[in-house]
């Protein structure tokens, strides 16, 4: 297939989408549609929003598919106007998990929700999947509903919800849909579409991977049972423990968390059951990667890359992601408070150069298009084409990082298909500049000095975002993160490349506050870090509990469940406000607080005007004029505006929303109905996006990394 040219609008734009209303249907002679992909985000015709990947991605199966994009969940109404399908309903609650798109870590109201025109918060409701079946089945009762998207992926075993402080239930029980999909979805949404309309009912799709079901009664799960030992991982058939001994035992939520985490392999990933009550949720082995010419044909879909006419407001997450490119999913870094890894999978799926190429030609014919791409990049902009160096190697490995605690010595970290591939995108005719603004994986970066050269002269406007999290090292192996050692060598490189290129430009470090393993006494060591190295973030990451994420569990039940290990965890809201203000010791509006945290720390040797300490006295100080719009001078890293990201929770790849929410994503790597893809709320722990640390005011010391 080839991509539709994208131009000037038509007389009859709404043809271009996929129907959203009856009209529609009739306007193409159809009497029914065969799937209703139901989304609670707004409809962008784009390969970032998941669920509209997955809408596509059948469509070109030949399916007729339709769109029902934020429904109003008062009534089945909106739902049911485009008649009943003949195969199924998808349901996904959007780019991001529903509760992490509309409240913080602070459990206060999101301002604005990136993915509903005009970023209004109230479009969807709370627990969107379980809403929309409900809804689902009052339309269409009978009519098998699947269930997918990043919030059902992350959701599907037993997992603690932050928002209610409780553990709840595979959320497969709780929406009553008759199927889950989990990860990303081009495959078991094909494979549902192929057999229904094959005329297999849906009680007879048990054996799909990447989905799970419901066995309802005990004569149906029992006898698997009985063939297996309680928390072995022996035999076929994995037995996580139930959902009542998870509800009641941390140590038992410890050992779910860490059963399930060695099974997200789809080489050798296990088939799991969880019982709950009288029931039982079993979960087929993962979907398989897809290969490089299945993600060609997924990019070269006809998407329009706009939202749909009907819309008059912008739609943020749109904005951030209408000109940049997604070079490939998956991640292996495995960072514990990322759920990238659970939903995407760690194995890199890449496109070709020329699948690539494809679409930047296609961009270049958009309105609006001004030579500028705002991202060559995946959930990790430098791991395209990463691999390990065998099959049998991959299919065998059961690690859950490939970089940490050091880089395995199997992974191919070649950075010459990226170098090459950026190379030919800048020299398209139409490209003027190609921005990475996808985070780079500095450790990776650091193998490969001609990357960080072209990195610095060809594809950085001024700033880099890189993510080092913290300083501490005990804290950062509880993150799985490398040395800020590591971080710091990056640094020196890339300003040395930026010097050597006549360019000034910084690093936009991010940080994590709140982490599991680090203290008030380790977050004054990370502000005195910050401020030996002229840095004053301006926005930083306030830890949230994203489901079924490590660090979550580390959270819920104050032990590591890969080591087994009691974890320190602060879970009072006001200790994680005084670990923010820590960070933000230059700002005089977090004073107060910061003064709190150095006496509960033990340091008040830091409150003063001696030149080693954070923040001044009480009283007697006069605060430094603070400059609206100003944004410091040299530094470690340098302010920006919304970065490429949402929020917390998941690095989303994906569109990846500048200042909300991010499920631990780059915005790049949603799930769709059911299944999501491209940028837009990648599941991981960003939900304040991860924000910039700017350099510190005129005068401060020389910027880290910097000659002179």
């Amino acid at each position: 297939m080839t991509l539709l040219t994208l131009g000037k609008k038509r007389p009859n734009e709404a043809s271009r989408f996929l129907p959203t209303t009856r009209e529609d249907l009739d306007a193409r002679g159809w009497d029914a549609l065969d799937v209703l992909i139901v989304s609670g985000d707004a409809y962008v015709d784009h390969p970032a929003f998941g669920p509209v990947l997955i809408a596509r991605f059948l469509e070109g199966r030949g399916f007729r598919v339709g769109v029902c994009a934020q429904p109003k969940w008062d009534s089945p109404a909106d739902i049911a106007a485009m008649g009943r399908p003949k195969l199924f309903v998808g349901v996904a609650a959007g780019n991001l998990d529903s509760m992490l798109n509309k409240l913080t870590a602070q459990k206060k109201m999101r301002g604005e929700d990136q993915y509903t025109p005009g970023g209004h918060t109230e479009a969807r409701p709370n627990r969107a999947s379980i809403v929309y079946s409900n809804l689902c089945r009052q339309a269409f009762p009978g009519l098998p509903v699947v269930l997918g998207g990043i919030e059902a992926s992350l959701r599907r075993i037993a997992h603690y919800d932050y928002w209610s402080d409780q553990v709840r239930r595979s959320i497969l029980l709780d929406a009553k849909a008759d199927i889950l999909v989990f990860g990303m979805g081009e495959r078991p949404a094909w494979e549902i579409a192929r057999r229904l309309a094959a005329g297999e009912p849906v009680s007879a799709l048990t054996d799909i991977r990447g989905t799970a079901h419901v066995k309802k009664n005990k004569k149906a799960w029992e006898p698997l049972l009985a063939e297996q030992s309680r928390y072995t991982t022996d035999g076929k058939l994995l037995v996580l423990p139930s959902y009542e001994e998870a509800r009641s035992d941390k140590v038992a939520f410890a050992k779910m968390s860490r059963m399930f985490q060695y099974e997200t392999n789809p080489h050798n990933g296990r088939p799991m059951l969880q019982v709950h009550g009288e029931e039982a949720v079993y979960y087929n082995s993962p979907a398989l990667p897809l290969t490089e010419a299945e993600m060609d044909g997924l990019y070269d879909l006809p998407f329009t890359r706009l939202p749909h006419p009907k819309y008059q407001d912008r739609i943020p997450a749109y904005e951030t992601v209408k000109h940049s490119i997604v070079t490939m999913r998956g991640c292996f870094g495995g960072c514990t408070f990322c759920s990238i890894t659970e939903h995407e999978g760690r194995v890199i799926q890449s496109r070709s150069e020329e699948s690539v190429l494809r679409e930047v030609r296609a961009l270049s014919r958009m309105d609006g298009y001004r030579g500028v791409l705002s991202d060559v990049g995946g959930p990790t902009a430098n791991m395209y084409k990463m691999t390990c160096k065998d099959e049998k190697t991959e299919s065998a490995c059961r690690r859950l990082s490939c970089v940490h605690p050091g880089i395995c010595e199997n992974l191919i970290t070649d950075h010459t298909p990226l170098i090459r591939l950026l190379k030919k995108v800048r020299e398209e005719p139409t490209v003027k500049k190609a921005f990475v603004a996808s985070g780079v994986r500095y450790d990776l970066a650091e193998r490969s000095p001609e990357f960080v050269k072209d990195l610095a002269r060809h594809h950085t406007g001024g700033q880099l975002s890189v993510a080092p999290e913290h300083s501490n090292d005990g804290v950062l192996d509880k993150m799985k993160k490398p040395s800020i050692k590591s971080y710091e060598r990056f640094a020196e490189t890339f300003c040395r490349a930026s010097e050597d290129a006549g360019k000034e430009q910084y690093l936009v470090p991010y940080f994590i506050t709140g982490h599991p393993g680090s203290t008030l006494k380790d977050t004054v060591e990370l502000a005195l870090y910050l401020k030996s190295h002229g840095m004053r973030p301006r926005q930083i990451q306030d830890f949230i509990p994203t489901p079924m994420a490590i660090a979550t569990t580390m959270y819920y039940t104050g032990i590591d469940p890969l080591t087994n290990e009691p974890v320190y965890t602060a879970t009072d809201l006001r200790e994680k406000r005084m670990m923010k203000a820590l960070v933000f010791y230059w700002d005089e509006q977090h004073w107060p607080l910061a003064r709190e945290a150095l006496r509960a720390a033990g340091r008040t040797d830091l409150i003063g005007r001696a030149p080693h300490c954070l923040v001044p006295p009480e009283y007697g100080v006069t605060a430094p004029r603070r400059i609206q719009g100003q944004s410091g001078a040299r530094g470690f890293g340098a302010p920006q505006g919304p970065r490429h990201g949402g929020p917390a929770g998941a690095r989303p790849a994906g569109p990846r929303p500048g200042n909300g929410p991010r499920p631990n994503p780059p915005a790049s790597r949603a799930g769709g109905p059911p299944a999501p893809g491209g940028k837009p709320g990648a599941p991981g722990n960003r939900p304040e996006s991860p924000r910039p640390a700017g350099p510190g005011p005129r005068g401060d010391k020389k910027p880290f990394g910097r000659r002179g």
